[in-house]
């Protein structure tokens, strides 16, 4: 039995754990979360870097429009997920990006280009992204989770950035980046507007908490550089190098 002096010290030492712990909580939600990094992006020619540091998780084609979507038996049509009818061309693809509450929470400009429009679309209430499992696997694993077909990429908060900017040999090049809210997102600060030029790795965003970052672009002379379960890094990793 122990007595009075050594329940004395496991208090004080579960106490200090205790301290230690929230501590830690406390610097990584409100210094860690909030770091911003300094990136230099590469200048390389027709290529569109990542939007977001994080871990790839789909890399999806589409057609007409849409996207297949075998677990589900649909097709999801494009406009769906940037909320808005056009800009983009019928053939792409889609690659998904999974920003932890780990990973830098900062969105990057791809490419030089110019914003052609902005769509936010807000909800009253944003369903949560992934289960305990798939947050572990994502957040600490660093395993990918194929979350094309979760109900959230259809029903969530999100602002998407449409860009008009250029292939390699002077071709208008269309794409875009769709920021998409997590259930304990707070909310999205945008810092570009319609109209504004841009230079590769420029800023775009900040989006709080867990969320995800789509980058869509054609299909034509597109040659997609990631495949899922990559760990990518904003302003700095090439998702895909157009001709």
């Amino acid at each position: 039995m122990m007595d009075g002096g050594t329940w004395f010290l496991v208090l004080m030492a579960v106490g200090l754990l205790a301290i230690l712990w929230g501590a830690a909580v406390l610097f990584l939600r409100r210094v860690w979360f909030f770091r911003d990094p300094p990136r230099e992006a590469p200048r390389i020619a027709g290529a569109l870097l990542s939007p977001a540091d994080g871990i790839v998780v789909y890399v999806r084609p589409y057609s007409q429009g849409a996207v297949q979507v075998n677990k589900l038996g649909q097709s999801i049509e494009v406009s769906e997920i940037t909320k808005h009818p056009g800009h983009l061309d019928q053939e792409g693809w889609i690659v998904g990006v999974y920003m932890s509450p780990l990973d830098v929470h900062f969105n990057y400009a791809p490419a030089d280009a110019e914003v052609e429009a902005i769509v936010h679309t807000p909800v009253a209430i944003n369903l949560p992204m992934v289960d305990l499992w798939e947050y572990l696997r994502l957040t600490y694993l660093r395993r990918a989770v194929d979350l094309f077909s979760a109900a959230y990429r259809l029903h969530n908060e999100r602002n998407t950035i449409f860009f008009r900017g250029q292939r390699p040999d002077g071709a208008c090049l269309h794409y875009a980046v769709v920021e998409i809210a997590d259930k304990f997102v707070n909310k999205i600060d945008c810092f570009v507007r319609p109209g504004q030029a841009v230079l590769a790795g420029q800023k775009l965003s900040f989006i709080k908490r867990g969320s995800q970052v789509d980058l869509i672009v054609p299909r034509d002379r597109i040659t997609v550089m990631v495949e899922p379960g990559q760990r990518v890094t904003g302003a700095l990793t090439v998702l895909a190098r157009s001709e």
